[in-house]
């Protein structure tokens, strides 16, 4: 496989995927593989889904862009939608994960411009990842990340993960600060999930203090966790929140939805896209939330999340290599002792796509469209590499 065309940012597996039905993808040798990573959590409904098929040919046969200097239907459709899901008033449509928390950081530091705050602070967390542009490079926790890219964006107060004291003690410490972003489970830091009531307590220290709660559910949203939105665990609202991945099964798109203050400081000439919200992704994001609706695939993730989770302790809970299994709906990670950079390529090899993330957390985000057998395979196929693995260090060592 030659890539010489192609910038060098990605450590790709030998296999070149050219066709997917439901969960399942195959590549140009004719192999089949059980897809335990939905894209990185972009294929909720997995491959091939014939609603949004039907939706991409027919709006595709209609209108695929027009500038947002005119009215698009459905993105007022899908902005009331998301509204309704989020407790939210007002939506922004972008093109990325990255772009929607891009929109965020934009709102809370022009809030804090309007307030009289001569240079906003924002709240960030240990292990987080934002994103790629520079400002949500900066935001996130990984030097990994923001290496070779100084100096980076100002403005950030890091914290720790699943720590409100030091939330409170950062307050007191640096004025200005006007807003905290965090994700409900941090994803790329190795699917850590903060204890009960964490988003809560969030809550009530932004509103103790005027400031905006922004949640980055890029990952957590659109039924990945077993709710609509991983907020509803806590039962709490966010002021700003994000999501991107499962919006339009694999189309290009982000979102940003706010309430209060914040749905209403950006104004026109303060932000824009060319691309974002154009007639093509908001009809297929339509259809995509329709259809999950529609099949129950909320409840369904929850179902699958749980039978995965139970599955995997009973055949790796008692293996003294593994550190823990854990998460929520369809969003598992399961953490070794040691690093396991070449699981990815094992599993390939047992038929399984997977990644691995923070070093040693074995990561799996699969469609919501699993069937209980697939779900089953899964769980053996991923159980026997780590097993494997996990004997080849015990005897290297």
């Amino acid at each position: 496989m030659a890539d010489e065309a192609l910038m060098d940012t990605y450590k790709r597996l030998p296999a070149t995927l050219v066709r997917g039905s439901g969960a399942r993808v195959w590549d140009d040798a004719g192999r089949e593989y059980l897809d335990a990573l939905g894209g990185i959590a972009v294929c909720a409904l997995g491959h091939a889904h014939p609603a949004v098929a039907e939706t991409l040919a027919r709006q595709a046969r209609e209108l695929v862009h027009v500038s947002n200097n005119f009215h698009i239907p459905a993105q007022e459709a899908l902005g009331s939608r998301l509204a309704a899901l989020t407790g939210g008033e007002r939506a922004f449509f972008c093109n990325s994960g990255g772009e929607a928390n891009e929109t965020a950081l934009k709102i809370a530091r022009r809030l804090g411009r309007e307030r009289g705050i001569e240079t906003p602070g924002i709240v960030v967390c240990d292990g987080a990842f934002h994103g790629r542009t520079l400002a949500t490079l900066s935001a996130s926790g990984s030097r990994k990340v923001q290496a070779g890219f100084e100096p980076l964006v100002q403005g950030f107060v890091r914290v720790p993960y699943d720590d409100p004291e030091a939330i409170e003690r950062a307050a007191s410490n640096r004025p200005g600060i006007v807003a905290v972003l965090v994700e409900p489970i941090q994803g790329e830091g190795g699917v850590r999930l903060p204890a009960a009531g964490y988003l809560a307590r969030l809550r009530e220290i932004c509103d103790q203090r005027g400031w905006l709660l922004m949640l980055d559910e890029i990952q957590t949203g659109i039924g990945r966790t077993g709710h609509w939105f991983a907020q509803e665990h806590d039962e709490v609202t966010a002021d700003v929140i994000t999501m991107a991945k499962a919006l339009a099964n694999g189309v290009p798109v982000g979102a940003c939805v706010a309430r209060g203050e914040a749905a209403r400081v950006l104004v026109p000439g303060s932000h824009g896209t060319t691309f974002g919200g154009n007639p093509l992704a908001m009809a297929t994001g339509l259809t995509v939330l329709d259809t999950i609706e529609r099949e129950g695939l909320v409840d369904r993730a929850a179902q699958l999340g749980e039978r995965l989770r139970s599955g995997f302790q009973q055949l790796l809970g008692d293996h003294p290599g593994v550190r823990e299994i854990r998460g929520r709906g369809l969003m598992i990670g399961i953490e070794l002792a040691v690093d396991c950079p070449d699981l990815m390529q094992r599993a390939l090899g047992a038929g399984v796509l997977l990644n691995v993330t923070a070093g040693r957390t074995i990561r799996l985000l699969p469609p919501f469209v699993l069937s209980d057998a697939e779900t089953d395979t899964i769980i053996e196929r991923v159980s026997g590499v780590i097993r494997e693995f996990l004997a080849e260090q015990e005897q290297a060592s």
